[in-house]
């Protein structure tokens, strides 16, 4: 049987906590729960969770503070995190990605839109689908170890611009609007701003730079994105 996911609650406001904690119970989810950033970090190097739910404005150490810090360690980049933040402007949101952050949840919130955005993070971080080696102008992809390299230096990157990866090398030269993405990368019936997919596209375009392989990722203008091997 697969264990139910741990979901790991970082939110100062212990009543906010409680009904997150009950709306994860009641959905099969496990979590633990921590006030603060400290404390969040000595639960993560005890157990490791399998996602986030981070608020933003913490004491102390902010929740933005804290995304930083985890997506520098080795250890903890690669857990996903959604952020939660009563923060409604465009320009929090792409701070909390630009740091790294998966996803990002307005407050107040329903539970039922919680627990679909904790889903669907949830299958982006965990491509268990994905099968074999994919190679394409010294650039490899293996799906088994959910790994990159070029030139037998390895290529660091988060859940989300693995799956874009993936995507685009398994479907080069073809032309693909934000929507489309939204729907093959996210799923569907996962609501993500058409703006979120610019965010990954150079997050992910960042990490392929040093070898040279961010050239590959070409925007259309008007159009979308593509994965072109032409010169």
């Amino acid at each position: 049987m697969t264990r139910p996911a741990t979901i790991l609650i970082v939110e100062d406001e212990p009543a906010i906590r409680e009904m997150i904690g009950f709306t994860l119970l009641r959905e099969g989810f496990e979590f633990t729960e921590a006030g603060d950033a400290e404390e969040a970090q000595a639960m993560l190097t005890a157990s490791p969770p399998d996602l986030i739910l981070l608020d933003w404005m913490l004491p102390g150490l902010s929740g933005i503070d804290l995304t930083r810090r985890l997506k520098r360690n080795p250890d903890t980049r690669e857990i996903p995190i959604i952020m939660l933040t009563a923060r409604s402007e465009e320009a929090s949101k792409v701070q909390g990605l630009d740091l790294g952050a998966d996803d990002y949840v307005t407050k107040p919130f329903s539970p039922r839109e919680l627990v679909a955005r904790v889903r669907a993070v949830l299958r982006r971080s965990l491509p268990t689908g994905f099968t074999g080696t994919l190679e394409m102008n010294g650039l490899r992809l293996d799906s088994d170890s959910h790994r990159v390299s070029a030139e037998n230096q390895s290529i660091v990157l988060g859940p989300t611009e693995f799956r874009l990866l993936h995507f685009f090398m398994t479907h080069p030269e073809r032309v693909y609007t934000r929507g489309q993405l939204i729907e093959f990368v996210w799923g569907r019936n996962v609501y993500v701003e058409e703006r979120t997919v610019d965010v990954h596209i150079r997050r992910l375009r960042q990490a392929l730079e040093p070898s040279g392989h961010d050239r590959l990722i070409q925007t259309v203008r008007g159009a979308g994105y593509r994965l072109s091997t032409r010169d």
